[in-house]
């Protein structure tokens, strides 16, 4: 495991060093799964959880081809146990209840070539998703579900 962020800085690497670090873990093989961890910021009333999967991208230094159907697998058994360990609902803004949403747009998915996906733990501007996020306990269970999630992928 390889963590890209920690305290002794506000911010962690940009987004084509982050994807770079994954593709190259494991002596250069690359990573057998690459999350990213975070916190949405939509609007008020908006709650709940969802993972964010690689759309087919094929352009620039960009081929998610290879990346996308893992990557699906990937995010579905991480929203699941996420879900389960955390107790928490799926987006309800967004993924129509399934608590995925594929996007084409975001670099740190694009330069990726091993299965990766964006999880977002819950909406910060929300009062209620704000509570739990701040909650050390709830957030045990959301690092465990998320384990769960990769461990279950990895198991295949």
């Amino acid at each position: 495991m390889e963590l890209t962020h920690d305290a002794d800085r506000p911010f962690g690497p940009c987004i084509d060093e982050r994807a770079r670090i994954g593709n190259l873990a494991g002596g250069g093989k690359g990573a057998d799964a690459v999350v990213s961890v975070h916190a949405d910021g939509s609007a008020v009333g908006n709650r709940g959880h969802h993972v964010i999967l690689p759309g087919l991208v094929k352009e620039g230094a960009a081929d998610t081809a290879p990346i996308v159907a893992p990557s699906r697998r990937l995010g579905e058994r991480i929203e699941a146990e996420f879900a389960r360990a955390t107790g928490s609902a799926p987006a309800n803004y967004l993924g129509g209840g399934t608590g995925l949403d594929v996007r084409k747009d975001l670099g740190g998915l694009n330069l990726s070539t091993v299965p990766k996906v964006f999880v977002e733990c819950g909406n910060m501007q929300d009062p209620k998703d704000a509570a739990l996020l701040s909650d050390a306990a709830w957030r045990q269970k959301a690092a465990q579900g998320i384990a769960n999630g990769v461990g279950t992928y990895l198991l295949g």
